[in-house]
């Protein structure tokens, strides 16, 4: 695998190589750069790694959800996501005092991470339906931030996780009538 912040000036797109795994990979041409595998089939307990890191993702809660983010194998918590399903989107404290606000369009086929100062840093561009893939584009600002891989695979876990909840709902309401 290759470090994240060395393609950052080249076309990154998440996708979904296997259709009935949970396991997902971040690429630049046909080079993949980093993955996120999820332990099971039904949990949420992701880890994302690449030659910048290895870092584990788990949401918790049910009305009100959020994600906590870890150094991989330990207790170490890097930002906690917490989920504003009212916006749309959610907000990323990040444990040295900076918040990131996540936002999506009403299909949830593009995710924005913004600053504080409502600067757009990330955009994930969804495409798909049963094989996901999803575009990533890092402006210049975002290039500098700490953490940057480890937030680059929280917003595609927070994909992962808006689709898998429109299935469950399409299939709840199918059954409901």
């Amino acid at each position: 695998m290759k470090k994240i912040t060395d393609y950052l000036k080249k076309e990154l797109k998440w996708v979904e190589p296997y259709l009935l795994k949970k396991e997902y990979e971040l690429r630049s041409g046909e080079e993949t750069i980093a993955y996120l595998k999820f332990r099971s089939s039904f949990g949420t307990l992701a880890t994302g790694e690449s030659e910048d890191g290895c870092w584990t993702f788990k949401r918790t809660g049910f009305f009100k959800t959020k994600i906590t983010i870890r150094e991989s194998d330990t207790d170490k918590e890097l930002g906690i996501f917490l989920n504003d399903s009212w916006k749309d989107g959610g907000t990323l404290e990040v444990n040295d005092g900076r918040r990131l606000l996540f936002s999506t369009n009403f299909w949830n086929t593009r995710l924005d991470i913004k600053d504080e100062n409502e600067n757009t840093l990330i955009s994930f561009l969804t495409k798909g339906f049963l094989k996901t893939t999803t575009d990533v584009e890092i402006s210049r600002t975002a290039e500098r931030i700490y953490g940057l891989p480890w937030i680059i695979m929280l917003g595609w876990y927070l994909i992962i996780m808006m689709k898998e909840e429109s299935s469950a709902a399409a299939a709840t309401s199918s059954t409901a009538y």
